[in-house]
């Protein structure tokens, strides 16, 4: 049977690909950190930046088209202490979110969710004060919850699926287990796993550590 080019060129990605993701398997999964941070709406923007604003990106993330930006805000809970200079970042979505940690939560006292990022349906409310206005989010305050983003050929290799809940490994300065560690798929994932500043601090862990999912 002839095979055309195009079907060669197709064949050579897909081993790249596969070669790339065992790579990955055998190294380990690399770990990026999330400090608290806000993901803002275009009319949210603008009620707490002015119209027309527009966010001003400061420097890539490790995900494709997502970016820290130069501009913070503060956030004020029913404890009325608030806590000053947390990043926005961008680009802007369809609604507003805001995820802090457990330890956040005491000293805003608000009492948020763990979720998966983007579901903030009934999660907990939320005071975001900006330099030209306030915005009063009635749910959008979640702890977000651990999960890995690969992309479909590292999740071949892992032999796991978008949405699938796996068990992993952490060898660091007090080396503990994750359990329920939600796997997200999709072409424009890199492999990462991602967990808030209480996780990393209490296992030991920076930006860059590697972690191991567990075969159970």
């Amino acid at each position: 049977m002839e095979v055309s080019s195009a079907q060669v060129a197709q064949m050579v990605r897909k081993i790249l690909a596969q070669m790339q993701g065992e790579g990955a398997a055998e190294g380990g999964v690399p770990v990026g950190i999330s400090n608290r941070h806000i993901h803002l709406s275009v009319a949210d923007l603008e009620k707490l930046f002015g119209k027309g604003y527009e966010l001003t990106p400061m420097k890539d993330l490790s995900q494709p088209g997502q970016y820290a930006c130069k501009e913070c805000l503060t956030l004020v809970g029913p404890s009325l202490r608030p806590i000053e200079n947390v990043r926005v970042l961008g680009p802007v979505r369809s609604k507003s979110q805001v995820e802090i940690s457990l330890t956040d939560s005491y000293a805003l006292k608000v009492k948020p969710p763990v979720r998966e990022s983007g579901n903030v349906a009934g999660s907990a409310p939320i005071r975001i004060i900006g330099p030209k206005g306030v915005v009063e989010l009635e749910e959008g305050c979640i702890i977000a919850n651990r999960h890995i983003h690969m992309s479909p050929s590292d999740a071949a290799v892992y032999g796991v699926a978008d949405g699938d809940l796996v068990t992993v490994d952490v060898n660091g300065a007090k080396r503990t287990r994750w359990y329920d560690v939600q796997i997200r798929v999709s072409e424009a994932f890199r492999l990462e796993m991602h967990v808030d500043t209480d996780d990393a601090n209490a296992a030991g862990i920076r930006n860059g550590s590697k972690v191991k999912i567990v075969k159970e």
